[in-house]
């Protein structure tokens, strides 16, 4: 089982896809949007959630105030279950789902104040690098990558700089932001 940790639909289920998705735990995404926070990139962003699965982490964004969330998934489960979670928190007015593959729907040019990746581990470093680099963040724009412990940095952007990491078990996110 998992829940909304915080904000306008904290401490309320979500449903999983029954397989192919390994759920970000509520540690780490307390972990992970206290440090979002910090940054002020949450409250009133635009956010895109590749690899959504259940829609976990965009959800924890629009409960948090984000102004418009868009959750990416490719599975027919995980898209179902995407779509079931928004129409159940009542979040259908800033939440869409899109069910695509990631490298396709990074292609539309649109402009994101933060993007969530938690691709898969078997999605390769290179496959991981070729959805990155077409995203386009905005002046103050921040991208976290979620991977196995054992993964390298991944490739950033042109115009995205790694600043920070942090691991928790065999978690690791990546924080990265527009160049300043």
């Amino acid at each position: 089982m998992s829940r909304v940790v915080a904000g306008s639909v904290g401490g309320r289920i979500l449903q999983v896809p029954r397989t192919g998705t390994r759920p970000t735990s509520e540690r780490v995404r307390e972990a992970l949007f206290s440090r979002l926070e910090h940054l002020d990139v949450v409250d009133g962003a635009r956010v895109l959630d590749l690899y959504a699965g259940s829609g976990a982490l965009g959800i924890e964004a629009a409960s948090r105030g984000a102004a418009h969330v868009t959750l990416v998934d490719s599975a027919r489960d995980a898209a179902d279950a995407c779509r079931r979670n928004v129409a159940a928190l009542g979040l259908a007015d800033r939440v869409v789902v899109a069910a695509e593959k990631a490298d396709r729907f990074v292609q539309r040019p649109t402009t994101w104040d933060l993007v969530l990746v938690d691709p898969p581990y078997d999605v390769t470093e290179d496959d991981l690098a070729a959805v990155l680099a077409p995203l386009a963040l905005s002046a103050h724009g921040v991208l976290v990558v979620e991977r196995a412990r054992r993964s390298p940095e991944p490739t950033w952007p042109d115009g995205v700089t790694l600043i920070d990491h942090r691991a928790y078990g065999d978690t690791v996110m990546w924080f990265a932001e527009t160049s300043r």
